[in-house]
């Protein structure tokens, strides 16, 4: 853990007398945002609830909460399951039966359905997740579930009916969870998609298919599972009330652990929803009760952390207490580290056999594997129509979103229709409407040309969020006049990197105002190519700096940022949300500066920041023309807005 790792070399360091600098600005400023809004995500976290209203009936609002964040929401028609089973097998009193269903049409769910070779009477059902335990033999792939075949085996050796699906990812068919972790997939956030709906609904629909089972007693039924089969338990038994008992293992920790300390470091998209209403975990939890609830874990876990997980248990704790039902809430800590302990399995079905049987004898076997991965496979053939590939491009229906228009009339009729869904979609995340505030002048100098009066240059910060103090570089503002045009050029990262010989050579010269100052020639040629626009010379050029561009990126390699994204990402957020928030602010105080109240204004941003820019004048409504070609016909590769491309 970082956190760790920093406590650790503070000691060591202010020991020996010295303290070297470990974390750069720009990442201590996004360290102070994620730690600030995580806070303010925690403390409103199950606060909402107004008064009077029953807990049932906020968790009625939660609960279609959470569906929707999932992307299951309008929720999904039930289809045919069209449930076959294509093989069975006995071993020591236990029946296999190899399962598959669809969840949707082509949505195929492999899974293997454990019970007793004898049975009297109906039994209490599991629903037995799995999580990343990939199998494979000569490149075929045969499931996790035959890597957790022990559990339910186990369960029916204990008089359980067990059914254990594969997941998308390392199931027989193989999909894929990592497309924000390593596969570049962003557009997953337009679209409102996360692998976590995918395997909450096909959760949901094995549920369907075990109560349709005459060996099942639908009246009594558990989830389970570890991992990432942990954090599907809790997707099950937060949306379908059916579920009597859950188990939930090494599957929850909280905001503050995945954003502040790290985790989000070690985990895949199954783990997340689509934080649309900025949740913090614990409101997934408080959606199961009072039904029995063990929460189980190991104490030295590195990507489920104690500290969070006692956080989770202590705010649904009180849950229960209001609901007068402690009882059957439970936290199990066992010693390990993220490992699948026999202490969690005994200790699992110990809390089922009590809840759903009034059996609290000691457990008289232990959970062992009894069948060869080959009699646990489901299919000889994958089939041709099987649609869990592609899943990510139709899961959640797509709609076209309504780009703001280039012209300044046809803006403002655009956001009188358009702008309500953005602010309650896309930018929920705004703390506020973007405002005009206040510019801070660090510095101006002057630097003469050729043959020309000499030009000002000035540096500007300013603060659309108390976390950042992002900068703005005029050139040739003191020649304005009513008459004149500025042109601010919202700065992308290549735009920076073009730029910067100019913007570094500005800064300097701000700290020594007293002489003109030569620019290089890199800087002229930076200069050169902003005053492309302006063959007249009668314009000053401002340029916005957003947050996340420049002296304001987050640090470090490809795959550090990628987890950066993904903080915002769980916080509800994405950058580029942000930085339209920002550039309509930075329209609003350029507007209300003396020098530019009444001139014209031309707007420049070129790639993905055109269509940030598009947004934010539509949004600020301050008056100006858009200098940009054109915009994109998909958002395919950016800019990322959470549920910009979704269909409700």
């Amino acid at each position: 853990m970082r956190r760790s790792l920093t406590v650790t070399l503070f000691c060591l360091f202010t020991f020996f007398g010295f303290f070297p600098e470990m974390v750069s600005a720009q990442e201590t400023e996004w360290r102070n945002y994620f730690a600030r809004r995580t806070t303010e995500l925690e403390t409103a976290c199950l606060k909402q609830k107004p008064e009077g209203q029953s807990w049932q009936d906020y968790q009625k609002q939660l609960r279609s909460e959470l569906f929707d964040m999932l992307g299951l929401w309008p929720i999904p028609e039930k289809s045919d399951l069209a449930a076959q089973i294509t093989g069975s097998h006995e071993k020591n009193g236990v029946i296999a039966e190899n399962i598959v269903f669809q969840s949707r049409p082509g949505l195929y769910v492999t899974a293997n359905l454990y019970r007793p070779s004898k049975a009297d009477k109906p039994l209490p059902g599991v629903i037995y997740v799995c999580g990343h335990g990939e199998v494979k033999k000569d490149g075929v792939a045969f499931g996790n579930k035959t890597h957790y075949q022990h559990h339910g085996a186990w369960f029916a050796r204990n008089g359980y009916v067990c059914l254990t699906i594969d997941t998308v990812q390392l199931g027989e068919i193989e999909g894929i969870h990592h497309g924000t972790f390593r596969m570049d997939m962003w557009w997953w956030l337009n679209r409102g998609y996360t692998p976590a709906g995918v395997e909450a609904w096909n959760a949901i629909r094995a549920v369907d298919y075990l109560v349709s089972r005459p060996e099942v007693d639908g009246e009594k039924l558990a989830v389970t599972g570890r991992s990432g089969g942990g954090a599907y338990s809790w997707w099950l038994a937060a949306l379908d009330e059916r579920i009597d008992c859950a188990i939930p293992v090494a599957g929850i920790t909280d905001l503050r652990d995945h954003v502040v300390d790290d985790c989000v470091e070690g985990h895949c998209d199954c783990m997340y929803f689509v934080n649309k209403f900025g949740w913090d975990y614990p409101a997934v939890a408080a959606l199961v009760a009072p039904r029995a609830l063990l929460i189980s874990n190991t104490d030295r876990d590195p990507i489920f952390p104690l500290e969070g997980v006692g956080r989770i248990h202590q705010r649904v704790r009180d849950v229960y207490q209001d609901l007068g039902k402690q009882t059957l809430l439970g936290l199990n800590i066992t010693a390990g580290e993220h490992v699948d302990t026999q202490e969690l399995q005994v200790h699992a079905l110990r809390w089922m056999n009590s809840h759903l049987k009034n059996d609290k004898t000691p457990i008289p076997n232990a959970a062992e594997k009894l069948f060869t991965i080959e009699e646990l496979k489901v299919f000889n053939e994958i089939p041709t129509d099987q649609r869990n590939t592609s899943v990510q491009e139709w899961f959640v229906p797509q709609a076209k979103p309504a780009l703001p228009p280039l012209s300044l009339a046809e803006r403002s009729d655009w956001k009188k229709t358009h702008y309500s869904g953005l602010r309650s979609g896309p930018f929920r995340c705004w703390p506020n409407e973007p405002q005009s505030k206040d510019l801070k002048l660090v510095g101006t100098f002057k630097h003469r040309l050729v043959d020309q009066q000499p030009s000002q240059f000035s540096t500007w910060t300013w603060s659309p969020d108390p976390a950042f103090e992002l900068p703005i570089y005029v050139i040739g503002e003191e020649a304005m006049t009513d008459k004149s045009t500025v042109q601010i050029r919202v700065v992308n990262e290549s735009d920076y990197a073009m730029l910067k010989p100019l913007i570094e050579q500005i800064n300097d010269g701000c700290k020594n105002p007293a002489q003109e100052t030569t620019l290089s020639e890199e800087s002229l040629k930076a200069l050169k190519t902003l005053s492309a626009n302006n063959p007249s010379n009668n314009q000053a050029i401002a340029l916005v700096v957003p947050r996340g561009i420049g002296p304001n990126r987050w640090p470090g390699d490809k795959k550090t940022y990628t987890h950066f994204q993904r903080r915002l990402y769980l916080l509800g957020e994405t950058l580029d949300a942000l930085q339209v928030f920002d550039i309509a602010s930075a329209l609003k105080t350029l507007r209300s500066q003396p020098a530019f109240s009444n001139c014209a204004i031309d707007v420049y941003a070129d790639g993905v920041m055109r269509v940030n820019t598009s947004y934010a004048a539509a949004i600020s409504e301050v008056p100006c023309q858009l200098k940009i070609e054109s915009l994109p016909e998909s958002f395919r590769d950016g800019p990322y807005y959470l549920n910009i491309e979704r269909q409700y």
